[in-house]
C-alpha cells in the first residue's frame, strides 16, 4: 500500500503587526504634545541647576540657600499640580496644558530679569507653579487617549522628554554661560510658549473626559473626591512613595552637576564647568532610554515589578559613581548606567497614578501625588546642601540611595493595575 500524500497547510497566521501601528494620528498628536511641554519644562527647571554655581558667585550665598531656591520651585510645583489639576478636570487637558507652558515660560525670563536674591526666589517659586501643573495635565491628557495594552509605552516616551530637555539644557548652559552670561541663558527660557499655537490647533480633547462634559454629569469637587472614603487610602499611600522617591532623585540630581563641577578638596569630581556638562550627556542619554525601556518592561510585566527593578538599580549604582566619578572611564561607564536606573521609574507615576484615579478626578488625583510627593521631597537639595559642607557633597550624595530603597518597599503597599481600563 502506497502511504498517503500528505498535504502541507498553507499558514494563514497574519504576520504581527507593530505595536504601535494602531495608533492614531490624534493619539500621536496629544503624546508629542505633552512629550514637548514635559521637555520645555526640564529645560526650564533644569537651567537653574546647570547654573547653580555661577548664581552663587553673583549672589553670594552658600550651598544651603542654593539648595532653598531648587526647594521653593518644588514646593510651589505642589500648588502648581492642584490649580492646573483641578482646571484640567474642569475646562479640559489641552487648555491646562497651554496655561502651564505658558507659566514656566514667562518666569524662566523673569529670572534674567533678577537683581536680588529676593527677586531670584520669586520667580523660581513661580516657575514652580507651572513645573507642577505641566505634568499632571499632559499626564492626564496621554493617559485618557492611549489604548489601556500601550499606556505605559505611551507614558515612558512622554516622561523621555524629561532627559531630552536635561540634555538641551547642558548644552545651552555650556554655549551660553562662559560667553554671554547667565542672564541670556534664562531668557532663551521664554521660547517654549511658541507651541502652544500648535497645541492650540493640532490636539484634541479625549474622549473619556469630552464625553462627561457632553453629558452634563454633575458630580463632586475633584478634591473632595481623592480624600473621598473610596480613594482616601490610594491618595495618601501614593503620595508617600512619590515623597520617598522624590527625595532621593532630587536631593541627587539637583547637585550632581555641582559635584562635577566642584573641586576635589570640596568633595566634588573637578572637572570644571564645560567638562561637567560633557558628562552630564551620557548620563541623560541613558536616562532618556531608562523612561523608554520602564513603560514596555511595564506592560508586559507589570507596573510594581518594573518599578523596584529600577529603584535597586539607582540605589546600587549612586555610592559607586560618587567614588569612582573622578575617573573618565568610570564617568564614562556609570553615567549612562545611573541616568537610566535613576530616571527610568518615573514612567510609573504617569501610568499607574491614571490607573487608580477616576475620570472625574484623574489630573487632580495625579497632579495632587505627584506634586505634593514633589513638595515633601523639597528638603531634598537642602539636605543634601547641608550635609556637603560638613561631609562633602559625594559622601552627601550617597545617602540618597535609602530613600530609594524605601520606595520600592512602598510601592507594594499600592495595587497593580496593568490592563486597567480607565473610566
Amino acid at each position: 500500500m502506497s502511504q498517503p500524500e500528505l498535504i502541507k497547510s498553507k499558514d494563514t497566521t497574519a504576520p504581527a503587526m507593530p505595536w504601535y501601528s494602531d495608533i492614531s494620528k490624534d493619539q500621536w498628536n496629544t503624546l508629542i504634545a505633552a512629550m514637548l511641554g514635559w521637555m520645555l519644562d526640564a529645560m526650564d527647571f533644569v537651567l537653574y541647576v546647570m547654573a547653580l554655581t555661577t548664581l552663587q558667585n553673583e549672589f553670594k550665598y552658600g550651598a544651603d540657600i542654593a539648595g532653598l531656591l531648587s526647594s521653593a520651585a518644588l514646593v510651589t510645583s505642589a500648588f502648581g499640580a492642584m490649580l492646573f489639576g483641578v482646571l484640567a478636570d474642569r475646562i479640559g487637558r489641552t487648555r491646562a496644558l497651554m496655561a502651564t507652558i505658558i507659566t514656566y515660560s514667562l518666569c524662566s525670563l523673569g529670572t534674567a530679569t533678577s537683581q536680588n536674591f529676593v527677586q531670584l526666589m520669586i520667580w523660581r517659586a513661580a516657575l514652580g507653579l507651572g513645573l507642577g501643573g505641566e505634568w499632571s495635565s499632559g499626564a492626564a491628557l496621554v493617559s485618557e487617549t492611549w489604548p489601556a495594552e500601550h499606556r505605559a509605552k505611551a507614558i515612558g516616551i512622554m516622561q523621555s522628554g524629561w532627559a531630552l530637555g536635561y540634555m538641551v539644557a547642558a548644552l545651552l548652559t555650556a554655549a551660553i554661560l562662559p560667553t554671554i552670561g547667565w542672564r541670556w541663558l534664562f531668557v532663551v527660557g521664554v521660547f517654549p510658549a511658541l507651541i502652544v499655537f500648535w497645541i492650540r490647533k493640532g490636539v484634541k480633547e479625549p474622549q473619556v473626559w469630552a464625553s462627561r462634559v457632553q453629558q452634563g454629569v454633575k458630580e463632586q469637587h475633584p478634591l473632595a473626591a481623592i480624600f473621598g472614603r473610596e480613594l482616601i487610602g490610594k491618595t495618601i499611600k501614593a503620595t508617600l512613595l512619590t515623597g520617598l522617591v522624590m527625595f532621593g532623585y532630587w536631593g541627587l540630581f539637583t547637585w550632581l552637576p555641582a559635584f562635577l563641577e566642584s573641586p576635589v578638596e570640596r568633595g566634588g569630581a573637578g572637572l570644571g564647568i564645560v567638562k561637567s556638562m560633557a558628562w552630564v550627556i551620557p548620563m541623560q542619554a541613558g536616562a532618556f532610554f531608562g523612561y523608554l525601556s520602564f513603560g514596555f518592561v511595564a506592560d508586559r510585566i507589570g507596573r510594581r515589578p518594573a518599578f523596584i527593578i529600577y529603584l535597586i538599580g539607582a540605589a546600587i549604582l549612586v555610592p559607586i559613581y560618587g567614588q569612582m566619578a573622578r575617573s573618565p572611564i568610570a564617568l564614562m561607564v556609570l553615567g549612562p548606567l545611573l541616568g537610566f536606573f535613576g530616571h527610568g521609574y518615573f514612567s510609573l507615576f504617569g501610568v499607574m497614578l491614571a490607573e487608580i484615579f477616576p475620570t472625574r478626578a484623574r489630573a487632580t488625583g495625579q497632579g495632587f501625588v505627584y506634586s505634593t510627593g514633589r513638595a515633601l521631597s523639597a528638603l531634598g537639595p537642602y539636605f543634601i546642601g547641608a550635609l556637603a559642607v560638613r561631609s562633602g557633597l559625594g559622601s552627601a550624595l550617597a545617602l540618597t540611595s535609602a530613600f530609594f530603597l524605601a520606595g520600592a518597599l512602598m510601592i507594594l503597599t499600592l495595587p497593580e493595575s496593568r490592563g486597567s481600563k480607565l473610566a
